[in-house]
């Protein structure tokens, strides 16, 4: 019986940890097949304070997860096939073993929407992207590409004209579906282009390494055309990773958990959640840690008034 599990090992889940850890509550840490999140994908982390010299993301992870196991974290690799939250104790069935555990965090994260190109998976970090706030740094005066047409395109290519020469948002309709304030202010900057009625078709050019040019596809004329440019974000949506939860807890239509304001609790006793599972708006590594820190403190303080009881 484990007083707290943590179910994930991002840049939320370890920092729980870590917390939960140094309040000797000997946390466990179920992590998953692919273990640290979000930022084991990206190159370059030059935004999280402490690196003034910027470190690698799946270094930053290492950090993380050393400093949890310092102070007595434990580890399961695995993945989570079954939870059930409002049994007493709460059941977390890994594989062929089954956990029991008085308080669970659930730290699972999102994951980006991609297009589904092999180009795009080979040239991930190598000129493709899912995160402007990330890696906008990296194309300064230069021309980019950002897929798709919601508020997600928009404010991710809005972003990016403070560094690059030109954004180009590609979309397969004629007409954005972004809210009406965002789509005012994208046709009003100068250094934003539109492609309608077109998808990319694949990303140029993995035999040279890095992101050259994208293959363009009219889907009303069918005509080809490629597009120089040096980078390309996709920005079609990130997706919550709760379908483990779906029917158990109160999540929104999109599939993010819901908690109260400035709270990681649920609406199930002895359950929280942090991190991006619970974050459609900033999902920064930074902001991910300060809702893993909030969390293990909110855990901790429920299982002492359980005791009190």
């Amino acid at each position: 019986m484990y007083e707290i599990t943590i179910l994930g090992s991002g840049p939320a889940g370890l920092t729980a940890a870590i917390y939960a850890a140094r309040a000797n509550l000997k946390p466990l840490v179920v992590e998953g097949l692919s273990a640290g999140g979000q930022l084991m994908i990206t190159s370059d982390v030059e935004n999280y304070p402490g690196f003034p010299k910027g470190i690698l993301g799946p270094e930053l992870m290492v950090e993380f997860r050393q400093q949890a196991e310092r102070f007595g974290t434990q580890f399961l690799v695995g993945d989570a096939s079954k939870v059930e939250l409002r049994h007493n104790p709460i059941l977390v069935h890994v594989e062929n073993q089954t956990i029991e555990t008085r308080a669970l965090i659930l730290a699972t994260g999102a994951s980006a929407r991609w297009l589904g190109l092999e180009s795009e998976t080979a040239l991930y970090g190598r000129g493709v992207s899912a995160c402007a706030t990330c890696d906008g740094f990296f194309f300064r005066e230069r021309d980019v590409v950002v897929v798709g047409g919601g508020d997600t395109a928009l404010e991710e290519a809005l972003y990016l004209t403070r560094m690059v020469k030109q954004a180009t948002v590609i979309h397969r309709r004629d007409q954005l579906r972004g809210s009406k304030i965002m789509q005012e202010r994208a046709f009003k900057n100068e250094k934003i282009h539109f492609i309608w009625d077109t998808v990319v078709d694949e990303i140029l050019d993995p035999r040279v390494g890095k992101v050259t040019g994208v293959r363009l596809r009219n889907v009303k004329t069918k005509g080809m055309q490629d597009l120089p440019t040096d980078g390309v974000f996709i920005a079609i949506g990130h997706q919550p990773n709760s379908k483990l939860f779906e029917g158990q807890i109160d999540m929104d239509a999109r599939g993010y958990v819901l908690c109260p304001p400035n709270s990681t609790y649920t609406n199930v006793p002895g359950v929280f959640a942090c991190g991006d599972l619970i974050d459609p708006v900033y999902r920064q590594a930074v902001t991910a840690a300060g809702t893993g820190c909030m969390a293990a403190i909110d855990a901790e303080r429920w299982l002492e008034e359980q005791t009190a009881h």
